[in-house]
């Protein structure tokens, strides 16, 4: 992983960053001494969301001020005072500010956010050096950082092509996760899959050259149980209905609802929650060669329902549908499925919103307000029964593909939920990465979602 975020040392020496609303200004000069007053007001600052001005002293620089911005900014820009990370000098600092506790853990969090660095191809080149922030008064170190770590790993593996970052990889990556935290793992690996009843699983990966899996980890042995299932589809081609090459160009993020959900395990088992935790990963490659699956072919699925295959490039569900109905033969107490599964969701909400779907209210209510606990933001959509005709191919059980192109994310959806049973259930259509730089968001692979469920479990599960 990537070097892990921290925070500069409590006893350190540390510079001042003054953080200013543009109504302090004028009095924050006025107290600043001549010298610093000055050298603001011919700078034009006017305490603009990320506007960062360094401050003079004998020795160099003596502190900074940075802007909050208005309310109106704030809400425009997520973690706006990251933007100071890259632009200070290196070395410890400390905020200084009329802060309260929910923008200093976003200050916090998103210093360590913007400190993420994924130099894994470059190894000639030095790491780079940033500014450290010292733990804010009131902020709680360790939720903060578990965060930070989990967005770390998810980012890592998304960010690795699928030449490094295959079904054997995302199995050691869970496996290395286990051992970190004393979990239990295992994997069940190609033609086992036929044997045990992951028919589906098959099917999607068995034309790669790397086998196709079933990744299952537990962890904890009191409390409630959840379990997270991630989409692993580490590179996907489309299959025979093979996509264009320009649509292939971020298919090294298809198992972004993996990386996502060891991001979430990672926070979960570092923060030693009161849970029985179990992840589920079907981990494949959808590729082309004389045993990829075909258009119109009809699956059996572990839980009997038959599928038509209408595109083998909606392969995301088929494998989720055979982890889901698996995961549901224990009923756990809450299931929560996690995919880079829809352009459609795209479309809907963009890059930056991660969409979900459930019918449980205390479930939508927990995540509504993790959301804001935990900067993470969500957006539900509907399981919208209208359109269950919509995904019932007559020939079959369910279509994986139905014509029209009308509510793709919500059909998909009504598809997943139809292998759930027994238990309370959210789905997210995750895009798993920043097409351009954002603060505390770098260009590339990003989790989504992951935040906002840790935040919701405690009340989920009544912890």
């Amino acid at each position: 992983m990537s070097r892990l975020p921290t925070f500069a040392p409590a006893d350190s020496a540390s510079l001042p960053l003054f953080v200013l609303h543009p109504h302090e200004v004028s009095a924050w000069l006025h107290d600043a001494g001549q010298a610093w007053a000055g050298w603001l007001q011919s700078t034009g600052f006017e305490a603009g969301l990320g506007d960062l001005r360094l401050l003079p002293g004998a020795q160099g620089v003596a502190g900074a001020v940075l802007g909050l911005g208005t309310p109106a900014s704030r809400a425009r820009t997520r973690f706006g005072l990251s933007k100071a990370v890259a632009a200070l000098p290196v070395g410890d600092w400390h905020l200084v500010g009329d802060l309260g506790a929910h923008d200093k853990a976003e200050a916090a969090l998103g210093w360590l956010l913007a400190s993420y660095r994924f130099d894994r191809y470059r190894p000639g080149k030095a790491p780079a050096k940033l500014a450290q922030l010292k733990l804010p008064d009131g902020v709680e170190a360790d939720t903060i950082l578990a965060m930070a770590e989990g967005e770390y790993l998810t980012r890592d593996l998304i960010n690795t092509p699928a030449s490094d970052m295959g079904p054997d990889e995302v199995q050691a990556a869970l496996f290395d996760l286990a051992k970190a935290f004393g979990a239990t793992a295992e994997a069940i690996i190609g033609d086992d899959l036929l044997a045990q009843n992951f028919p589906m699983i098959h099917a999607v990966g068995r034309a790669a050259a790397r086998a196709p899996r079933l990744l299952d980890m537990r962890w904890g042995d009191e409390g409630p149980q959840v379990t997270l299932v991630g989409k692993g589809v580490c590179f996907d081609t489309g299959g025979l209905d093979i996509k264009p090459a320009s649509g292939m160009l971020l298919m090294k993020k298809d198992m972004g609802g993996a990386a996502t959900v060891l991001g979430l395990a990672h926070m979960i088992m570092r923060l030693n929650l009161p849970l029985r935790l179990r992840v589920l990963i079907p981990a494949v490659e959808n590729s082309i060669s004389g045993a990829a699956m075909r258009p119109r072919d009809i699956l059996t699925s572990r839980k009997g329902l038959t599928v038509e295959v209408n595109n083998t490039d909606a392969e995301g569900r088929l494998v989720l549908a055979d982890a889901l109905a698996y995961a549901c033969e224990e009923s756990p107490d809450a299931l929560i499925s996690m995919a880079t599964l829809t352009g459609a969701a795209r479309v809907a909400v963009g890059p930056d919103l991660a969409p979900y779907y459930s019918d449980d209210a205390e479930i939508v209510a927990a995540l509504e307000a993790g959301a804001l606990a935990g900067f993470d933001p969500v957006w539900r959509l509907p399981f919208w029964e209208p359109y269950e005709p919509m995904i019932e191919p007559g020939i079959a059980d369910l279509d994986n593909a139905p014509s029209g192109g009308f509510a793709g994310s919500i059909t998909a959806a009504l598809f997943l939920r139809r292998f759930v049973s027994g238990t309370r259930y959210a789905h997210f259509d995750i895009y798993g990465h920043v097409p351009s730089y954002l603060p505390a968001r770098p260009k590339g692979g990003a989790g989504q979602g992951a935040r906002a469920v840790l935040h919701a479990l405690p009340q989920i599960l009544g912890l």
